[in-house]
């Protein structure tokens, strides 16, 4: 057997319902008809892709490569299609959709927020994972335009023809609970944090290693470190089971604060990148929405944000490099 596109789209929703059953009623098969295309597909590549038993359908190590190809490769194949009927229907170039991709940055909605404004296109909008994800679908041209953030020592990958353009570098900053003795003070240290658990310590690119490496200068070595969204850290600090990582645009949010760290020992950078290719799309405009997606963020942001920049805290000093 061949494999087919068909085959990805049933892999991928095998996996999204969790289930043979489940996703068998999504795509409108028997049950007994979806384990035999999964059977063959498992003969096609010489191995499972799912563990299926009682508990359901869950991906092996073979079937998380090929989930991964698969959501790079189903995207493509939309988007080609899309693009052939629009050329096939005479529409003006101008018209067509312009797909937007953004990755660990709290710009996303605001950045696209202008891109609608500024732009004479439909513009759609998906939110990854992480960054690597961004650029291999840029570089794909599965999308045109993203927006991503990551540890201010690092780039994003530039392979396939991608270009990025960073639009700021900010500093990282902690979320603390309201009731904590440290949420009343202007500044605090690593140090002061020693024994604290940690949580959205993102373990993409290089800023886990970084905070890691602050908190070894700062004389400790981090306790219990996890990765989490924002929801998730606003949960959990605020219910006291740990202290948060967060960028320094994180709106004030009830149970929870958030505190500058002296000496900028972290820093998350935003980037906006599109392919070198993609000659109709406006860099400039691009570029210029990027800037004030974040101008807008820096403005509504808490007011211990707006008072460390009054203050003058984005001229102390960058994090160090290793």
């Amino acid at each position: 057997m061949e494999l087919e596109l068909r085959h990805l789209r049933l892999i991928v929703t095998v996996a999204e319902q969790g289930s043979v059953t489940r996703a068998a009623a999504a795509l409108g098969l028997t049950q007994p008809a979806l384990t035999a295309q999964l059977n063959r597909i498992d003969r096609t590549f010489g191995a499972p892709v799912f563990t299926r038993d009682q508990r359901g359908a869950r991906p092996t190590a073979l079937g998380e490569f090929v989930l991964g190809r698969a959501k790079v490769l189903l995207p493509a194949m939309s988007a080609l299609v899309d693009d052939a009927h629009r050329i096939v229907a005479g529409r003006d170039e101008q018209a067509r959709s312009v797909r937007v991709g953004t990755a660990a940055t709290a710009l996303g909605g605001l950045f696209v927020n202008r891109l609608v404004s500024g732009l004479h296109a439909e513009v759609t909008s998906v939110t990854l994972p992480d960054v690597d994800g961004v650029s291999a679908q840029l570089a794909a041209r599965t999308l045109d335009i993203a927006l991503v953030g990551m540890c201010g020592n690092a780039s994003p990958p530039t392979a396939g023809g991608v270009r990025w353009w960073r639009v700021s570098t900010d500093p990282v900053f902690v979320l603390v609970p309201d009731d904590h003795p440290l949420a009343t003070r202007a500044v605090v240290s690593l140090t002061d944090l020693a024994d604290a658990d940690w949580l959205g310590v993102s373990g993409a690119g290089c800023f886990q290693r970084c905070f890691v490496t602050a908190c070894a200068r700062a004389g400790f070595t981090p306790g219990k470190v996890s990765e989490a969204d924002r929801a998730a850290c606003v949960d959990l600090v605020r219910a006291g089971h740990g202290v948060a990582l967060v960028q320094p645009t994180f709106p004030d949010t009830p149970g929870v604060c958030v505190v500058p760290l002296a000496g900028v020992p972290l820093q998350w950078a935003h980037h906006v990148g599109w392919h070198d290719e993609a000659a109709a799309l406006p860099v400039d405009g691009i570029v210029e929405a990027a800037d004030r997606a974040h101008a807008e963020a820096v403005s509504r942001s808490s007011p211990r944000f707006l008072d460390w920049l009054a203050a003058g805290g984005h001229n102390r000093g960058a994090m160090p490099t290793e």
